[in-house]
């Protein structure tokens, strides 16, 4: 395999298999890069590509919504992750959530044998001078890497905590307390819940403000990425505060009384077996010893196995604005590409989109060919034009929503003044967009970008 004929992929996170197995089955070969497990990070456990670390959800699937609209758009493109996905999936009501240790295990299998993809076990600290690289690595990538990527960019790291629930034995459960239901009965019984009323409510609440947490070494600054606050975090910005986000108890009626409980904690269940359920969005920092003796005061985990406590980590992205065209490519050299979390995208399904893009580029790269974006009204188009062009002062990860896609025509904002009817406009018309482009790249006719 010649050097200035390979596409270097670096990192094996949900956007590195993805841009290398794009690029891998348009006949392209493929260099893909995984420092697990010669070199650790402070999340992972395995060695098995695609590994998540975090929530295994994948967020809400609801015919409608944004996040069903980014899903969509990619199983249209013939996303390997997101077939993985769903060959794994696990109930989770409306969302789509996987068994981590299968998704990972089915994703490592495929890649191995794809004959196009090599797989190199370790650390990159210097990017590849020949061929096309993407640079994957996601949040946890390494400080050598690091260095080298701040060289090439100039421009100051930028960086956001991220935290981790904690998961729990199914078998130590006390289901004479806690009771299965799904939000507003979509998905049946898919979740555990653990009810309380308000004195205990109000008792967790105060020990949890006491408990201690794990200082936060070597960082002066502590960002935290909104939508992934820790419970202690969002509890200090007032006593009703968890009531309101991850323990809001709407649509959770109890099956005995029929009656919605003062506040509820959710548990998903995080693998095939069921014998795992994860505290949804319980991420913390708390010590360990801490985080026992207070989430054991919620009614039916008083005697919880953990298999998992909640933990912290950083987070690292680039400047993106500054750095990268919509295409994925950077500025300064389109020969190197960015995905992933390490753009400011932020989530699992937002960085496979990334790493789709990335690598169907990078091909075209190698083959003199124009980059493409895109469609504007899309999902995908929604992100790519976020990260690239959004103003630079104060650049934050981002989900995808329906305020970073391109808005309705006035003349139909006003025939569908209902939000979820403009929003069903939204989605379709992305998807009809999505279909001609997808048909249009398959054809080679797709409209493309000069370079």
């Amino acid at each position: 395999m010649k050097d200035d004929q390979v596409i270097n992929v670096i990192g094996g996170g949900l956007a590195g298999v993805e841009a290398a197995w794009q690029a891998a089955i348009s006949g392209a070969r493929v260099r893909l890069f995984e420092m697990r497990p010669v070199q650790q990070t402070p999340a992972h456990r395995t060695d098995k590509l695609a590994e998540i670390v975090c929530s295994n959800s994948l967020k809400t699937d609801e015919p409608g919504s944004a996040p069903y609209l980014l899903k969509e758009e990619l199983r249209r493109g013939g996303s390997m992750v997101l077939d993985v996905a769903h060959a794994t999936s696990v109930p989770a009501g409306a969302a789509l959530s996987v068994d981590r240790i299968r998704f990972a295990e089915i994703i490592t299998e495929r890649v191995e044998a794809n004959p196009n993809i090599e797989i190199v076990r370790e650390e990159v600290t210097t990017i590849p001078g020949e061929g096309v690289s993407i640079i994957a690595t996601g949040p946890l990538t390494s400080d050598s890497l690091t260095r080298e990527i701040m060289r090439l960019t100039g421009d100051d790291q930028l960086y956001f905590y991220d935290a981790i629930a904690p998961i729990i034995a199914a078998d130590s459960i006390d289901m004479s307390i806690a009771f299965k239901a799904a939000r507003y009965d979509k998905g049946g019984d898919d979740y555990i819940n653990c009810p309380m009323d308000r004195d205990r409510y109000e008792l967790f609440i105060a020990e949890l403000l006491q408990a201690n947490s794990v200082p936060l070494k070597r960082f002066e600054d502590t960002h935290w990425f909104e939508s992934c606050l820790p419970i202690e975090e969002i509890a200090r910005r007032g006593p009703e505060t968890l009531r309101f986000g991850p323990m809001k108890p709407k649509g959770l009626r109890h099956p005995k009384t029929g009656e919605e409980p003062y506040a509820c904690v959710q548990l998903r269940q995080e693998n095939l077996m069921a014998d795992a359920f994860g505290m949804v969005g319980f991420q913390n920092h708390l010590r360990y010893g801490e985080q026992e003796r207070v989430l054991k005061l919620i009614p039916g985990l008083e005697n919880a196995e953990f298999l998992q406590f909640g933990q912290i980590h950083r987070n690292t992205f680039i400047n993106s604005p500054k750095i990268l065209n919509e295409s994925l490519e950077t500025r300064a050299n389109p020969r190197l590409f960015f995905a992933g979390q390490i753009t400011g995208v932020e989530g699992y399904v937002e960085s496979v989109a990334t790493g789709w893009l990335a690598g169907i580029n990078a091909v075209r790269v190698l083959r003199d060919q124009p980059m493409i974006t895109a469609p504007q009204t899309s999902a995908i188009g929604a992100l790519c034009r976020y990260v690239s062009n959004v103003e630079t002062k104060n650049f934050q990860p981002v989900n995808i929503t329906f305020g970073l896609l391109e808005p309705l025509p006035v003349e139909l904002r006003k025939k569908h003044r209902n939000k979820r009817e403009r929003h069903m406009v939204q989605v379709e018309r992305a998807l009809a967009d999505w279909d001609a482009f997808i048909s249009k790249l398959h054809q080679g006719t797709v409209k493309t970008l000069s370079i």
